[in-house]
């Protein structure tokens, strides 16, 4: 066989860098990916915008709002008025005129009682009776062993065994001398020859079978695969391959260029809606609503918190007055 001439040697590496196909499919896949790109995120940008401006200017105070109206108007007195004259008269009631007579009427009518009754008669007569149960017990086995077990031990161990030993070398002997040698010289001197010459001439006609199939089948696929599908499946893979990067290469540059136009516009936009609304809102907020909010908490909420408090500590105690008075003060520990 003649040596492979140098210049038509495959490289073992080819030099780094993009081809020409590459170049040829990026710039209009970028135009058209910038394109479709852009509108889609304005949109996006201007939804995430509205959405935190929505929820930061109106929602949370809003939330906020509800929850101290909701806590002060609602929880607090329903709370105050369920623990304080509900839950400790009731309580208190529910304890000294039942739990306390029941559990002495528990304990003196049924545990006392059934406590004596258990240790001074139950205990004893169950020891008794698991007493007699177990020497009956013992007697009645060692009755069964006598009538039933010793017996039959002696027999299996006296008789049948030792005829059942004779038995057996007798079988062996017979199965060995009338069955096993003669299946031996069988297997050995007519199955062995002739599976031999079976099996001699099954592989000669694999081989032959082998032969043909691999010179009329096997030889043209592989001729085929190499010369045709092979370097048609690696011209479409790499065709495939440089489409479907720079299709992802181009979306992400266009979807980041795209941002970038994005805030920009939303800057100008924020900047124009801070000036025409937002600046006038706070002005309205610092000089007329916080007067305004701290007058109302020093003139009206203040004195009403302080009418409440003073309104519950009178019940508090009014309600230990009238306890002191139905029952009688609470003796010293």
């Amino acid at each position: 066989m003649e040596p492979m001439d140098d210049d038509r040697r495959v490289p073992a590496r080819y030099e780094p860098g993009e081809g020409c196909l590459t170049t040829a499919v990026r710039l209009p896949i970028r135009i058209v990916v910038l394109v479709v790109v852009m509108p889609v995120r304005l949109v996006w940008d201007a939804l995430t915008a509205l959405g935190r401006a929505v929820h930061r200017t109106a929602l949370r105070p809003l939330g906020r709002g509800l929850t101290w109206v909701w806590r002060t108007l609602v929880v607090i007195p329903v709370a105050w008025v369920w623990r304080t004259l509900v839950v400790i008269p009731v309580a208190w009631t529910w304890r000294t005129l039942v739990v306390i007579p029941v559990a002495w009427a528990w304990r003196t009518l049924v545990v006392a009682p059934l406590g004596w009754l258990w240790r001074y008669v139950l205990a004893p007569v169950g020891r008794g009776i698991a007493w007699l149960m177990r020497g009956l017990g013992v007697a009645l086995l060692w009755l069964g062993k006598a009538l039933l077990v010793w017996p039959w031990v002696a027999l299996w161990r006296y008789v049948l065994a030792p005829v059942g030993r004779g038995i057996g070398v007798v079988l062996a002997w017979l199965v060995r001398y009338l069955v096993v040698v003669p299946a031996r010289w069988l297997y050995a001197e007519v199955l062995t020859p002739v599976g031999r010459g079976i099996a001699w001439v099954v592989r000669g006609l694999g081989a032959v079978v082998v032969t043909l199939v691999r010179w009329i089948v096997v030889v043209p696929l592989v001729a085929l695969w190499r010369s045709v599908l092979r370097p048609v499946g690696r011209a479409l893979v790499a065709v495939v391959t440089v489409v479907g990067r720079e299709v992802g290469a181009a979306f992400g540059r266009c979807w980041r260029v795209a941002g970038i136009i994005s805030r920009a516009v939303g800057r100008f936009l924020g900047t124009v809606l801070r000036w025409v609304f937002v600046e006038p809102v706070r002005w309205v907020y610092r000089t007329v609503l916080t007067p305004l909010g701290h007058g109302i908490r020093n003139g009206i909420w203040r004195p009403v918190r302080q009418a409440l408090r003073t309104a519950r500590e009178t019940v508090r105690q009014t309600r230990q007055e009238l306890r002191r008075a139905l029952f009688g003060a609470p003796g010293k520990p």
